[in-house]
């Protein structure tokens, strides 16, 4: 079973890989001795797909567990939902001496683990992840948070798993638009830190396509293994860790224009492209390279274009409220090959405004 470690002294934690593993977490927790019982969070359909086996293989180890649950959607990763779901932590008398699990995707790692730093000012918590998304980038690195209609991911904090399990078999389950929003990801960490990684990508483009798991799991562990190198020596995000940010920035506000109706992952390969754009405009790129990752992308189905229907006055205005700008002013992260970026904050608004197609 691939095992790669976040480095992070004594926060140090590991990640699991393992085909069919979703049945056997108890047992494993059970050796580990985090918590007195725990409190599995997961969204209205996880719950009904993996919460039984999940409570089953505790129950089985001796381990006792609830499970709560919120409507599934980004539309829901706000603080209402923490108020209510804080609210049944109280009312099932949860203490410092239980822990959470986060069973589910992105939307459910980021709302569980800002609940978990927020209740009694800090419980732990076990990250396991559904979806392609959420095993190759946001069960790691310890950012939790919540979106405000003023911008994603404005209202959170920094706060480490104890542990993050990843079992491909419940990639099985996921729906076709799912697997995308993980590829999106997964290509990305090729362009920001492995042009090796990026050419296996090019290459095993039908064995991903089709599920093949034993190429999945190497895939996923890659990718962990990038973050958590590049986690361990940043966490915080002051200076290396932004790179992971490449495709965030006009994604994250192109994901804001539509309502949070275009899935994360979409938005990023769109922030991808847009971001390659802006690096061939200032000739940092060259035009062979951006064409490269942008077919690369249209292979695995992924869109490349920001919807004609999206206001881009409202794009632009939410990148001056990203989290990553200073005073206003956005920082991009723009390739200059294969394998290796740039955090800048001196693009021309001229340049902007063509990529972006403000008329």
């Amino acid at each position: 079973m691939p095992e790669i470690t976040v480095g992070l002294g004594r926060r140090s934690y590991p990640i699991l890989i393992r085909k069919g593993q979703l049945g056997k977490i108890g047992a494993d927790l059970a050796g580990r001795n985090f918590a007195k019982r725990y409190i599995i969070v997961a969204d209205d359909r996880v719950a009904d797909l993996f919460g039984a086996q999940l409570r089953g293989s505790l129950a089985a180890a001796g381990l006792d567990s609830d499970l709560i649950s919120f409507p599934r959607g980004e539309s829901h990763k706000h603080l209402g939902t923490i108020a209510e779901l804080a609210g049944s932590l109280a009312r099932l008398g949860v203490d410092r001496k239980d822990a959470l699990i986060a069973l589910g995707g992105g939307v459910t790692g980021d709302i569980t683990g800002f609940l978990a730093a927020s209740y009694m000012r800090g419980i732990p918590f076990i990250q396991v992840p559904t979806t392609l998304l959420a095993q190759v980038d946001s069960s790691v690195g310890g950012k939790t948070g919540v979106d405000i209609p003023e911008g994603k991911n404005l209202v959170g904090a920094f706060y480490q798993p104890k542990c993050v399990y990843i079992d491909s078999l419940v990639l099985k389950t996921l729906p076709g638009k799912e697997l995308l929003n993980g590829l999106a990801e997964i290509i990305k960490y090729g362009v920001v830190r492995d042009g090796d990684f990026f050419g296996e990508l090019e290459k095993n483009r039908e064995a991903v396509l089709a599920l093949n798991l034993p190429v999945l799991e190497r895939i996923i562990a890659r990718c962990c293994a990038i973050k958590a190198e590049v986690v361990a020596a940043d966490e915080r995000e002051s200076d290396l860790r932004r790179i992971l940010n490449y495709g965030h920035t006009i994604g994250h506000a192109v994901e804001a224009a539509s309502g949070y109706n275009l899935d994360h992952g979409l938005a990023v390969a769109i922030g991808m492209v847009a971001a390659n754009e802006l690096a061939v405009g200032k000739g940092l790129l060259a035009g062979e390279s951006a064409a490269r990752i942008r077919e690369l992308l249209v292979g695995y189905g992924l869109p490349v274009g920001i919807p004609p229907e999206y206001d881009r006055g409202r794009i632009k205005e939410y990148l001056k409220t990203d989290k990553k700008s200073v005073g206003g002013q956005p920082f991009f992260v723009l390739p200059v090959e294969i394998g290796r970026v740039i955090v800048t904050d001196q693009v021309e608004e001229e340049l902007l405004d063509r990529v972006i197609g403000v008329v």
